[in-house]
């Protein structure tokens, strides 16, 4: 054999290898990350944890790829949907074992809880005291939901557009969870490890690249490393993970803010920074409805509480304070942005928005800007706004039919993107989003868990906004102080909220099973 022929022979080993493997595998070399860090700081204790956990992780796999080398996966596209599932439910564990080893004060219960909130996203904590982690579990949390949200931008054209779930099939002409005839010529036919592969090898640099640059801009605003990088991991996967209690309490200000902003739009919209998947079309970004419509509650909800609150000063007779008008209108954007890409980041003049005409914002903004999620395709969870989109267009066209009821309309440019069925197949989302939520708060009621509390938790673990935990009620809800099965479904609650629910039903598709 020529020697020019090995690489791409050990490339075809290792695409036969099955995905969640090489889950597994990146996620073990991902631990020498955090144990280089760990060796730097001299924290030795972490450093061989961390090392140890990795080489350990690789030796398994390792092993296992040699046990399966010369076997093919049989499931195509519908195994990578499973493959993924079982990187959100399963990988966890492994990813668990360093962070539990090096902390010693905490049962592996809590280790796993923490490692499914990053890796969904979610940025759920049971740690309400940043100080009581080192500088590597902050690192290896915030990488955790980085590796995350990557594998999330990959799947999204590579395994859901294909099979017509994550929103895709509100456009699509085929059934949820099946690929389109239509479309299945260069997309649904193509080899699914050759089209993984080929998306990695576009999607990584620019995923990699976005993350350096805001770590940059966030360095030179004043925040430390750690801080700048986590904060830019957790921008670009949405998962809202801190290493100081949020960016508030960051040396940046208002420069790190304004660069954090503009960086959190790119979960507005797919078309933000690509146009790799089957459903863009040919539109530009300020014409795309999700990016319009997100864009409009950033700007619409901080007027509206401004004006609120406006009202409330006059009668305080603070109504001339124009630079606490200015503050309270940026915090109050910049949060909205924030909840509404479900990241969940607060501002630092989010308290002067509230409190500066002695008025209190109500949390039930901020849950419902999580419930309605970024854009599809991208890193934020939710309902989706191009779901919100398409039940907005069948309401117009209702309104119109009842003032005409013999009209015909073909929706003309704006529906172009939408199929015929679309706004029904999204009720159909939004129906089994809400039995989601309504089965997840009767359990953990059932549990003990106060009814309030268990709404919040309830919509931070579906909409995989974790911050919305401390945000959204008056007093904090205490994760640490759940009982075990408490924590357990909210681990199902955060995995059910990051494949959504139409995923979760393509599982069960006899295609998958039969042998």
């Amino acid at each position: 054999m020529p020697r020019s022929a090995s690489p791409s022979r050990f490339l075809d080993i290792l695409l036969n290898l099955p995905l969640f493997l090489l889950l597994v595998g990146c996620g073990s070399a991902s631990m020498y990350v955090p144990a280089a860090y760990s060796l730097i700081l001299t924290n030795h204790t972490d450093s061989r944890t961390f090392f140890y956990a990795g080489t350990l992780g690789l030796i398994t796999t390792a092993m296992i790829a040699i046990a399966m080398s010369g076997r093919r996966s049989r499931h195509g596209t519908l195994g990578q949907l499973m493959s993924l599932f079982s990187m959100f439910a399963f990988l966890p564990v492994l990813l668990a074992i360093p962070f539990y080893d090096a902390l010693q004060t905490t049962s592996f219960l809590n280790a796993y809880f923490e490692m499914v909130s990053a890796i969904t996203t979610t940025g759920a904590t049971m740690f309400e005291d940043p100080t009581r982690l080192s500088g590597g579990l902050h690192l290896w949390r915030a990488q955790v939901g980085w590796m995350g949200g990557l594998v999330m931008w990959i799947a999204a054209s590579a395994i859901l557009a294909p099979l017509n779930l994550g929103g895709f099939e509100v456009t699509a002409r085929a059934q949820p969870g099946r690929m389109s005839e239509a479309r299945g010529d260069r997309v649904g036919r193509s080899d699914p490890r050759t089209r993984l592969l080929r998306i990695t090898i576009v999607l990584f640099p620019i995923y990699a690249g976005l993350t350096l640059v805001l770590w940059v801009l966030l360095l030179l605003g004043g925040d430390t490393s750690l801080v700048s990088l986590c904060h830019a991991m957790s921008v670009m996967a949405t998962s809202g993970i801190s290493p100081i209690g949020g960016v508030q309490n960051g040396a940046s200000g208002f420069t790190g803010e304004a660069v954090m902003f503009l960086f959190m739009l790119f979960a507005l919209s797919r078309l933000t920074f690509s146009t790799d998947t089957v459903t863009t079309g040919g539109t530009g970004i300020l014409s795309d409805p999700e990016f319009r419509i997100g864009m409009m509650l950033v700007i619409g909800v901080p007027v509206l509480l401004l004006l609120r609150h406006w009202m409330g000063s006059l009668e305080v007779r603070e109504g001339d304070s124009l630079l606490k008008a200015a503050q309270a209108f940026w915090g109050s954007m910049f949060t909205v942005l924030s909840f509404l890409t479900t990241t969940g980041f607060e501002s630092a003049d989010w308290g002067t928005s509230q409190n500066w005409s002695g008025l209190s914002t109500p949390g039930l903004i901020l849950m419902g800007l999580a419930l309605t999620g970024g854009g599809v395709a991208t890193t934020a969870g939710g309902v989706k706004l191009l779901r919100v989109y398409a039940l907005y267009l069948h309401g117009l066209r209702e309104m119109e039919r009842l003032v005409h009821p013999s009209s015909v309309s073909g929706g003309g440019q704006r529906t172009r993107r939408i199929q015929r069925d679309g706004a029904y197949i999204a009720w159909i989302f939004f129906m089994l989003f809400a039995l989601s939520l309504a089965l997840v708060t009767v359990v953990l009621t059932a549990l003990g868990v106060d009814f309030e509390n268990a709404v919040v938790l309830s919509i931070a673990t579906l909409s995989t906004t974790g911050p919305l935990i401390q945000s959204a009620s008056e007093a904090p809800v205490s994760l640490v102080q759940l009982g075990p099965w408490a924590k357990g479904v909210l681990c199902a609650a955060m995995v059910l909220g990051r494949l959504e629910t139409l995923a979760i039903i393509a599982l069960l598709t006899p295609d998958l099973w039969r042998s």
